[in-house]
Formats: C-alpha cells, sequence, structure tokens
C-alpha cells in the first residue's frame, strides 16, 4: 500500500524556468513529493519568505538576485532556513566561498546525484532541530503547567534544600499566616515547627536528607508554628524533587485540624478570585467562557464577551502611586458591578483590564449596558485619597455563537477590539466584526484571509483553455482554472493561495465553488447550441471528502446537465498520497457517469502501477516532459510515456504546448490532446473555433 510522504517546500533562486522544473523533477524522479516556487527578484524572495519553507537552493546565473544577496535575505527573514548554493564547477575555490559565506553545502552544477544526497542531509538535519524546538517548547510549556498547578494547588508546598524554604505556593503562606513568599524564602523550615518539636523534627529531616532517594516518600507529624505564634497539627509529607534544576525537597503539609471538605472549598475559591477586587480572576473568567461557548454549542442560549481595557493606565498608575491603586481598582470594580447590573460575570482579568460575560444576553443588550457604563464612568470622576480620577475604558465586544471555535479565540477578539480603540483615544466601544477583520488581513496579504473573503464573496474568478484534439476529434474541451487577484488588483500565483487552501483546510469549500459555478456557466453555454465538456480539478481535500458524491449527484440532477460533461482531473501525488480514498472517489464518480482525468503524470515511481489501481479515461502529462523537446533524449522519454499510456488503453493530454515548433513531435509521439498558450490562453469566455476547415 502506499504511503503518503512528506512534502518538500521548495524555495529555487533561478531565471530559467525551465531549469528550476529540472530541479523540481530530480526530487520528484528521487521519491520526494515536492512543491516549489521559482523566485528571479529580491521583492519575490522577500514575499515568499512570508510562508513556511524546507530548503532554498540557488543557481549562480540569477543577475537580479544574486546568491549571497539572496542569503543575506533569507537570514534576516526565514532563521533557520537551509541554503544550498550551486557553483560553476570550473572554479575551484568556489565552495570555499559558499561555505565561509554561511550556506549549508554547495555543489557543482551538474552532480545531479550529489545535489539530491546534500539536500536529503539538510532536510534531515532541519527536522531534527525542528523537532528539538518543538521539544524544547513542549518543555518549557510543561515546566509553565507545572509552575501554574504548583501556584494553584490545593496543598501547601514548599521545596527545601539543605533545611532552607527555597520556594513556597500562596497557600503555604496562608496556612503559616505569611503575606509574601519573601518573608519565608531563605527562612529554615525547623523555624516553622512548634520547640517542643523541634528535635524530633531536626532527627527526621537530618536523616531523610541523607539520602531522599532510598527513603522515597516519608511522613511526619508535627505541631506547625504560625507567624502569630499559634501552633497547629501539621501533617507533613515529604519526596525527592527537584526545583531550577536543583534537588531538594518537596514538603507537602495540611492542617489536620481543618475539616477536608471546607478547605478544599475553600482553596477552590481562592483559586478562582482576585484578591485585590473580589471579582473573578482570569482563571475563573476564562473557566466560565468555557462553559458558556459548551452551551452556545448546544444552541441553548445566546451569549456575549467584552474586555474592557482601563484607559491610559500607566499615567493613573503614576499619578495614583502603588499604595493607592489597590484602591482605585476596588473602587472601580465596585462602580462596574453597580453599571452592568445583575445577570454577568465581571472579571478583574488583568493589572489594567476587566471583562464581563453575559451568557444570557445577546450582544445587542450587552452593548447598550456597557455603552451606558461609558457614560456615567466619565460623568462621575473618582476621589481616591482626596484626589479626583477621570478613569475611562477601551472595550471590545464579541458574540459567542456556534461558529466560535474556542475560549482564546473569543479574547483575541474582543482584546484586538479594545486595542483599536485606545489607538484611537480610548472611552469607546467596538464590537468585533468578522468581515471587517477579514476584509483588513486580506488587504494585508494574508492568502488565507484573502480566499475565505473570496469564498464569502464570490471573489474568485474562472478562466477557461481549451483542449485541442490532434486526431480530429471536434468536442468542444475546455479546462476550467481558478484565479484570485489582491487588493491592488494584481493576479496571485495560484499555486501560493491553493497552498494557502490547503493548510487552512479550505480546499474542499474551493472545489464546491468551482464545481457549483463550472456547471452554472456551463449549463448557460450548452444551452446556446454547444456541447462542451469541462474538465475540473479535484483537490486532496476532496478526495477525502465522503460529503461529495452525494452533493454533486444533487448539484447535477437540479443543473441537468448530462454527468459526461464534467471530466474531474486529480493529480498523481495526491493519488499517490490517498490511493483508497482516490480510489473510492473515482469509483463513485465513474458511477455517476462523470470521467477521470489522471493530472501531472510521470512525476513518481508508481505512474504506471497507478493506471492499473484506479479507472481513468485521461492522462495529462507533467509539464516536465515537455520541456526542451528540441532535444532527442527527451523527445524519446516523451514517446515512452506516451506508448505506455496507450498501451493500458487511456486517452494522453499533453499541457504547456507554448509554440508550434513542437507540434510535429507530439504528432509523431501519438498524442491525443494538446493544451497550451500557443493554441489560446486561459479566457473567460468559451470561444475557441473547435471545427476545422477541410
Amino acid at each position: 500500500m502506499a504511503t503518503a510522504k512528506k512534502i518538500i517546500r521548495l524555495l529555487i533562486i533561478e531565471e530559467s524556468q525551465n531549469e528550476a522544473e529540472r530541479l523540481v523533477s530530480l526530487f520528484r524522479n528521487a521519491g520526494s513529493a515536492t512543491r516549489a516556487q521559482c523566485l528571479d527578484s529580491p521583492e519575490a524572495l522577500t514575499s515568499a519568505l512570508q510562508q513556511s519553507w524546507d530548503l532554498l537552493i540557488a543557481t549562480p546565473s540569477c543577475q537580479a538576485l544574486p546568491p549571497f544577496e539572496a542569503l543575506k535575505i533569507a537570514r534576516n527573514q526565514a532563521g533557520d532556513l537551509p541554503f544550498i548554493l550551486l557553483v560553476d564547477p570550473e572554479d575551484p575555490d568556489a565552495i570555499t566561498r559558499a561555505l565561509m559565506q554561511g550556506v549549508q553545502d554547495a555543489v557543482p552544477l551538474g552532480e545531479d546525484e550529489r545535489l539530491v544526497l546534500v539536500a536529503q542531509r539538510e532536510l534531515g538535519n532541519l527536522e531534527t532541530r525542528r523537532a528539538y524546538r518543538a521539544a524544547e517548547a513542549a518543555l518549557t510549556e510543561a515546566e509553565k503547567r507545572c509552575q501554574l498547578l504548583l501556584q494553584n494547588s490545593e496543598d501547601a508546598i514548599a521545596y527545601v534544600h539543605d533545611g532552607m524554604h527555597v520556594h513556597v505556593n500562596p497557600i503555604y503562606l496562608e496556612l503559616f499566616g505569611y503575606a509574601d513568599s519573601e518573608d519565608v524564602e531563605g527562612m529554615p523550615v525547623i523555624d516553622l515547627v512548634a520547640t517542643s518539636d523541634q528535635q524530633a523534627f531536626r532527627d527526621f529531616l537530618k536523616q531523610y536528607s541523607y539520602d531522599p532517594e532510598a527513603n522515597g516518600t516519608a511522613r511526619f507529624t508535627c505541631l506547625g508554628l504560625k507567624a502569630d505564634g499559634t501552633t497547629f497539627t501539621a501533617d507533613m509529607s515529604f519526596s525527592p524533587a527537584f526545583y531550577e534544576d536543583e534537588p531538594c525537597i518537596q514538603v507537602i503539609i495540611r492542617d489536620s485540624g481543618l475539616n477536608e471538605a471546607v478547605l478544599e472549598e475553600k482553596l477552590r475559591e481562592a483559586t478562582r478570585l482576585d484578591p485585590g477586587t473580589g471579582l473573578l480572576n482570569r482563571a475563573g473568567m476564562i473557566a466560565a467562557l468555557e462553559s458558556a461557548l459548551e452551551q452556545v454549542a448546544r444552541q441553548e442560549h445566546a451569549a456575549s464577551f467584552a474586555y474592557l481595557q482601563i484607559d491610559h493606565y500607566a499615567g493613573t498608575l503614576a499619578e495614583a502611586g502603588l499604595t493607592h491603586t489597590d484602591a482605585l481598582l476596588k473602587t472601580l470594580a465596585r462602580q462596574l458591578q453597580q453599571q452592568v447590573g445583575q445577570g454577568v460575570l465581571l472579571s478583574r482579568f488583568s493589572d489594567d483590564a476587566f471583562a464581563v460575560l453575559a451568557d444570557r444576553q445577546p450582544v445587542e443588550q450587552l452593548e447598550a449596558i456597557l455603552r451606558s457604563v461609558l457614560k456615567q464612568t466619565t460623568a462621575h470622576p473618582l476621589e481616591i485619597n482626596k484626589r479626583a480620577f477621570q478613569p475611562s475604558y477601551s472595550i471590545g465586544l464579541t458574540t459567542l455563537d456556534t461558529k466560535t471555535p474556542h475560549a482564546n479565540a473569543v479574547l483575541d477578539r474582543a482584546h484586538r477590539c479594545a486595542q483599536t480603540i485606545a489607538r484611537q483615544g480610548g472611552n469607546d466601544l467596538k464590537r468585533y466584526d468578522p468581515a471587517e477583520e477579514l476584509a483588513a488581513a486580506a488587504s494585508r496579504g494574508n492568502l488565507v484571509a484573502m480566499v475565505q473573503q473570496a469564498l464569502d464573496l464570490n471573489q474568485f474568478r474562472l478562466l477557461f483553455q481549451p483542449i485541442i484534439s490532434l486526431r480530429g476529434d471536434q468536442q468542444e474541451h475546455y479546462e476550467a482554472l481558478l484565479r484570485l487577484t489582491n487588493a491592488q488588483n494584481e493576479q496571485v500565483p495560484t499555486s501560493d493561495f491553493l497552498r494557502a487552501a490547503h493548510e487552512s483546510g479550505l480546499s474542499i469549500r474551493i472545489d464546491r465553488w468551482v464545481i457549483h459555478n463550472a456547471i452554472r456557466i456551463l449549463a448557460d453555454h450548452r444551452a446556446r447550441g454547444h456541447s462542451t465538456c469541462l474538465f475540473l480539478h479535484l483537490s486532496a481535500a476532496s478526495l477525502q471528502d465522503t460529503r461529495l458524491l452525494p452533493w454533486l449527484q444533487a448539484t447535477m440532477q437540479a443543473s441537468r446537465l448530462p454527468a459526461e460533461a464534467l471530466i474531474f482531473q486529480i493529480s498523481e501525488a495526491d493519488v499517490v498520497a490517498h490511493l483508497n480514498q482516490a480510489r473510492l472517489m473515482t469509483h463513485g464518480l465513474r458511477k455517476q457517469g462523470h470521467r477521470i482525468t489522471l493530472g501531472q503524470f510521470g512525476t513518481s515511481s508508481s505512474s504506471y502501477t497507478l493506471l492499473e489501481q484506479i479507472a481513468v479515461d485521461f492522462v495529462k502529462v507533467d509539464g516536465a516532459f515537455v520541456r526542451d523537446l528540441n532535444h532527442a533524449e527527451n523527445q524519446e522519454a516523451l514517446k515512452a510515456l506516451i506508448a505506455s499510456v496507450h498501451e493500458h488503453e487511456k486517452l494522453c493530454i499533453v499541457p504547456f504546448v507554448e509554440s508550434a515548433s513542437i507540434l510535429a513531435t507530439l504528432w509523431q509521439s501519438g498524442v491525443n490532446y494538446i493544451q497550451g498558450y500557443y493554441l489560446q490562453e486561459p479566457s473567460q469566455a468559451m470561444n475557441y473555433e473547435f471545427t476545422s476547415e477541410e
């Protein structure tokens, strides 16, 4: 069974498109699925590096973008991007100069096998570095989670080294009656033990500290001594641990005199409230937000969320001073509680922000309340320590609906809206508008946003290029090609936006847009007396979409088009990666009456095997076979491929026919159909004259 291979994302700096295609073919022939982009200017490289790539290969022939200038741009923008330079084999010092400049390796032009091996080595090294960075990030995140668990633990926990406190959590401080960790850290543990138990504790700790690993977890009960001199019965649990990479002892202490249920409830409450204002803290609000999202997902009721950022907080903090800031925040909290009323959750979300969750109110209702808050706040200054303060808020507001993916998305949307208001001077409210945000991202050149906006606003275009028979067949065939323009009305490279769509999960929606609009256009065209057939592309995502066939059947029935009017094209690389799904999909399409084309044929080692494993009607050869057909060896390679296709009783299509000089070769090779700019460039109209004048 064929297995999916990792796709190599390759940048090539080369002026010759033919040479770039040859380099791509090297990797494909070596068994690597390759997605490549050819560049020939600093601007193109800078733009391309906005995305993620695996390897950059530069040739010395690109005058507009010299290799070492490209290296400098790549180092500044891409960071960890392996750079391989192809050098003149006649220059013995070229490799040394290249390595001194910082490229990963240099390979003489023409040494293709060496280039592939060097590239595979660098790709392997890159994968190792990426795995290391991912592991390092995971470790950092795990350490953060452990620290968070420690801080929010319901148990009093301390880390002890040589009998001294090195770290304690908030519950430990509360248990012993200390206000700040600095009051305890560095203090001997024995100072928190009543005098009557100190000798026994000293003996126990001495024995345990001798070899904590051998002793494992041990327990000790004594009278704990609080800061005010009172005592309590302390159940201590000791175990070996590390804190900041240093070996130490972890001590967990519980007051055995407290009722367990009461203690747990007390600790639970303490972890979800802000001690300064008594409001929910950040963790408490996020938990409530996640719960509200779950209810919204079940479509139980409407909900909305707002982020209230205090305007000019740094200046207010400086004016009030640290000693009065807490009083100011408490007053603001009380004021907000009165203004928003009942039925909402209010939290102190961060140092300079509050948050409101109205899980029983639509966004319009919460907006009205918050606009009233803005008016009341500015109309009534606060007096703290005989000084007047005029606070105001920058408010971001968003709704919670079934399309909201998770709590972080809600927070990000509300926060971005609040930031927009803050940049405009504050004291206002902005509601999150998904269409506005999408348009802004699209105007900045975000490919995913551009694709999403094009789908939402029907901004894609379909062009049609004729496919012509060399064997006298006058049936009208066109390939439907998708195009997208940016905010500057410039055409976006198709490979770029299709890659972005694939990575963001939008490929299925694009395919359905193409099918739906192609059917609509084709039905109108055939109604004017034509018998045209269209070739339509299917992405890898659609190959795996079990809902496509029923949707397609219903759409075709509604259009009253005959099934043979649509010919679906799937790429060889996608079939190799998803063979079982490709079998099922092609079987279903043929059962509905559609014909199938296998595109980009000849790029894998299993090309001919695929013709036996899936049922197709047409084979479109990869464009690499059409390059440089003036050379005899290339002509022979194409003839051999077409002969094998005909042996499997398939019709052969050759694309990229750009000049008349290769028509004779294609005719002699037995090609059935041709396509390319020499015949007609893609056009919005299907107006090619297929009938021959004999």
